[in-house]
């Protein structure tokens, strides 16, 4: 039998409680209280933020224009390897910013330079903005560490969570064609890889379990604003080569988009990329974001990305 977490069910009881308070006095998603709700949320429940030794903001210079970084060095006097960031929101919501507590712990559990990725958001600037920010912070990247005199390993991985994982699963498959960016790993959680929501998990847990499905619709909706293909979008349908990276990708059962990443890992095993798919069988989608009510399996996280990428 299926059972949410005990640690989150008076959470989600109380969530929903006043979500429901809210929606008969006619409360509506707006962009402002999405990310202003993300933000709570992650500053709220993630509140142990480690000292990092050298943090510092700069900028991806792209041929498009200048994208917004962080970087995060653990320890400066060593060479360790790389870990871009896509951070979550739906392609809308979340920032450097946001997850600012996020980064700080996977640089000093993963021992890589984290370098966390401010891509655009919509509704502002829609699909392929984000996609050309995240590709080029790839491209990019070795630039901004030599412009800050930085030591490090030029061995590259890329991870993201939700929005944030579509966009590191669509660098990854970009890079494939390309021999300028060489991509070791990547790392998705919980990740959004198929914009046409077509399984079955988006129903079955598609209510009371936080992200739920009309939202998911209402992102995509502003996301996509010229009738784009959102099938060839997708990086579950994406073509599949020998040069895609290793893969992990993190799911959690009472995730609306549990199935499209099950799906995705069958699929890159079946096409022979090495993959590893970790299973939570009690968590809700976000909850690295509330480290507080789910500390075991935010641990557990950070150290099944710390293991796969010294593998």
């Amino acid at each position: 039998m299926r059972r949410v977490s005990p640690k989150l069910e008076g959470w989600l009881e109380e969530y929903n409680r006043i979500l429901n308070d809210l929606l008969e006095q006619g409360f509506k998603p707006s962009v402002e209280n999405t990310r202003k709700g993300l933000a709570d949320l992650t500053r709220n429940l993630v509140t142990d933020c480690p000292t990092i030794a050298w943090v510092e903001d700069d900028w991806i210079h792209a041929p498009h224009g200048a994208v917004p970084i962080r970087i995060y060095h653990p320890t400066p006097d060593v060479g360790l390897p790389v870990l871009i960031y896509y951070h979550g929101g739906g392609h809308m919501a979340g920032s450097v910013e946001v997850y600012d507590p996020i980064c700080r712990k996977l640089a000093r559990r993963v021992r890589h330079v984290v370098v966390s990725v401010e891509y655009r958001l919509a509704p502002e600037n829609p699909y392929p903005a984000g996609v050309q920010d995240a590709y080029a912070a790839a491209e990019h990247v070795w630039d901004a560490l030599d412009r800050n005199t930085l030591n490090y390993r030029q061995r590259l991985s890329i991870a993201g969570d939700s929005g944030g994982g579509a966009l590191c699963a669509t660098v990854a498959h970009q890079s494939q064609q390309d021999q300028a960016v060489q991509i070791d790993n990547q790392v998705l959680i919980y990740p959004s890889l198929y914009y046409t929501l077509a399984w079955p998990s988006l129903d079955i847990n598609g209510v009371g379990y936080l992200l739920e499905k009309d939202k998911i619709l209402w992102y995509f909706d502003h996301y996509f604003q010229s009738d784009e293909n959102r099938s060839d979008a997708s990086p579950l349908y994406m073509a599949v080569t020998s040069e895609l990276p290793r893969t992990l990708v993190v799911t959690a059962e009472f995730c609306p988009l549990r199935d499209e990443g099950a799906a995705y890992v069958k699929r890159l095993g079946d096409m022979g990329v090495q993959v590893e798919q970790l299973h939570f069988d009690d968590m809700i989608h976000a909850f690295l974001n509330m480290e507080d009510v789910t500390p075991e399996a935010c641990d557990a996280v950070y150290q099944a990305i710390s293991r796969f990428l010294e593998d």
